[in-house]
């Protein structure tokens, strides 16, 4: 291996493995956010149909003054998933906070977003982490005595079922610690259209975003799926209450990864996303059940989109 050449997550190689030796034909949206993958989807975020990204930003801007008064002051910022932080200063001004720590799965995006957070906010202990949030994390030692806000915007939650969401909010909650916050972004159920139109863009900025998962594999993993032959497709599942993400194959294909041989025939699919919507009580009862009592909600006018803040209140073993 070329000594600057990152290693590869072993992670991605058996859950991509996975995938065609089990005939699953699922890989986990994690994987889509390597470098590539993570600049796509910011330019997804700025799509007219996306319409997430600027509604979930104007309730930021409007009610960070009110997370700021439910909170203690000189808490440490620790935001899962942070991608670009392109939704943070918002937080960062309004509350009185410490220091930032930045989660996220791409390294080298996480540096350069982290140096542009720098820029603005040269005052403020910026201390990235390396690291895939599903997993459990040790934070730096530098905020272990802060008090704790954790910032899960994007209504990236949906993205995973609900026993892995609530698996994930108990795993966020003791990385936490009781006593912290977590502000959290939830995508509402709405017009079946309008949700298909926001991972299928006019555009097919999404359908390179999600086809970009093959070209990796191929790169990463000495792969040579033939790209072009698949194509991107966004569903509404309603029993489920989720947009579903497909790659599916326009003919017979055999390739290799990995020095192994896989097939697929005409019409089969990959199942590479899922993004929950919820209902009005749903994301608090999802709360409730991962350890978090929420404290406040705010919606938009239209309720496409909501903000809640939770709190780890020590655990209660009778009413």
């Amino acid at each position: 291996m070329d000594m600057n050449t990152a290693p590869i997550d072993p992670g991605f190689r058996s859950d991509v493995l996975r995938c065609f030796e089990e005939g699953s034909h699922a890989i986990p949206a994690r994987w889509l956010y390597d470098r590539a993958g993570s600049e796509l989807f910011e330019q997804i975020t700025e799509l007219p149909e996306y319409y997430p990204t600027r509604t979930e930003t104007g309730l930021l801007e409007r009610y960070c003054g009110e997370v700021a008064q439910l909170g203690e002051r000189g808490r440490a910022v620790v935001e899962f998933g942070s991608g670009s932080s392109t939704k943070t200063p918002h937080l960062l001004r309004a509350v009185d906070i410490a220091a930032y720590v930045p989660i996220d799965i791409s390294g080298a995006f996480l540096a350069d977003s982290a140096a542009e957070l720098k820029s603005q906010f040269p005052s403020l202990p910026i201390y990235p982490l390396e690291a895939d949030f599903m997993r459990p994390l040790k934070l730096p030692v530098e905020v272990e005595d802060m008090p704790k806000l954790g910032f899960f915007p994007g209504s990236t939650i949906g993205n995973m079922i609900a026993r892995t969401s609530v698996d994930l909010l108990r795993s966020m909650r003791e990385t936490l610690g009781t006593g912290s916050q977590l502000l959290i972004g939830f995508d509402r159920i709405k017009d079946q259209q309008k949700l298909v139109d926001a991972y299928d863009d006019s555009a097919g900025v999404t359908a390179q975003f999600s086809l970009n998962l093959l070209h990796r594999i191929n790169a990463e993993l000495d792969g040579d799926i033939p790209v072009e032959i698949f194509r991107h497709i966004a569903v509404w599942n309603d029993l489920y209450a989720r947009i579903e993400i497909y790659l599916e194959t326009q003919s017979d294909m055999t390739f290799t990864i990995d020095g192994r041989k896989f097939g697929l025939s005409q019409g089969d699919r990959l199942h590479v996303e899922n993004s929950h919507k919820y209902g009005l009580r749903d994301a608090r009862l999802m709360l409730r059940a991962g350890g978090w009592s929420p404290l406040r909600e705010w919606s938009d006018e239209q309720d496409f989109f909501s903000l809640i803040l939770a709190e780890a209140h020590p655990y209660r073993h009778a009413p």
